[in-house]
């Protein structure tokens, strides 16, 4: 079996016997409503700093850095935050930032830990600075291995499939499976992020024909969360005063397992009802972008101190 087949159905198993958390349809039924009503952006389309006004070959060797290093875990108390001139930022948007303002003048990232550890400087230490930084050590090795930048060596790869195994055959930061019940859950959220990023810019700027729909969402700490404020997700009590009160829960536990499968689930079932006429990862972002509103977060996210999301 294809490891993207794998994915498509692994999840599955998880939500048939999931304890802690349940799926509404009925909420979700609304959030198909409020999709079919509205336009779906590609999240990277909302980013304040002009990444897709830049040349093709920058943006995928920038995004390839920044998934290296930036696409998980920025909670923390007091959360990890920068400022800048357009106001004190956090999150996606926030590393982002800091690579994107590196990137545009020195787009060689071989630097010592501390030059690192300077770049992420903040109004507290990233969380996971360490993993960051080692991901960053071992994306220079693949790269000098390879003496091509990453465009070159994945410009002809068009479909998910072919592009996802590629990323994660050839970087181990990027595997993302657990243990539920002694069988193995892939999620791969990152590695989909980045599939789905080449791909959509490619789309964009190249006017490529591409393919994305085998890839099936990221299960993270966002998505659940907005889902689980519209009610699309429900949790047990004891998930609930546990997610409601801020304690961790350990990675690789049933509860994290359980929400991040049912996430999947979630956004499977919106694609069905819809006919597949959005993909899984559009699904998705529609949803993330949702989640940019903080005013309507009335519950916060599961926590979970982890490299995968």
């Amino acid at each position: 079996m294809k490891l993207i087949d794998e994915l498509n159905t692994s999840y599955k198993y998880v939500c048939d016997n999931s304890k802690n958390v349940k799926i509404n349809y009925d909420k979700i039924d609304n959030m198909i409503n409020q999709i079919e009503n509205s336009k779906i952006d590609y999240w990277l389309d909302s980013n304040p700093y002009g990444l897709m006004d830049m040349d093709i070959k920058e943006i995928i060797n920038f995004l390839f850095i920044y998934h290296a290093v930036g696409d998980y875990c920025f909670w923390g108390n007091p959360k990890w935050e920068i400022k800048t001139e357009i106001g004190t930022m956090d999150g996606s948007y926030a590393i982002m930032y800091l690579i994107l303002n590196r990137f545009k003048y020195n787009n060689n990232f071989e630097m010592s830990f501390d030059e690192f550890k300077d770049l992420l400087k903040g109004n507290v230490t990233i969380p996971l600075l360490e993993d960051r930084y080692q991901n960053l050590v071992k994306m220079n090795e693949f790269l000098k291995s390879k003496k091509k930048n990453f465009y070159e060596l994945i410009k002809e790869l068009n479909i998910d499939s072919e592009l996802f195994e590629y990323i994660v055959n050839n970087l181990d930061y990027f595997k993302d499976v657990s243990d539920y019940d002694g069988k193995e859950i892939l999620f791969y959220k990152r590695a989909q992020l980045l599939t789905s990023d080449i791909l959509h810019v490619r789309e964009k700027k190249e006017n490529v024909k591409v393919d994305y729909s085998h890839l099936v969402g990221c299960a993270d700490y966002k998505i659940p969360q907005v889902m689980r404020c519209y009610g699309m997700l429900e949790f047990s009590d004891s998930l609930k005063e546990k997610v409601d009160f801020k304690i961790e829960l350990a990675e690789g536990s049933l509860e994290e397992i359980e929400i991040r499968a049912n996430t999947l689930k979630a956004i499977n079932y919106i694609y069905e009802k819809l006919n597949k006429e959005y993909s899984r990862m559009d699904i998705n972002d529609f949803i993330w972008l949702l989640g940019q509103d903080k005013s309507k977060m009335i519950k916060p996210y599961h926590r979970t101190l982890t490299k995968h999301y």
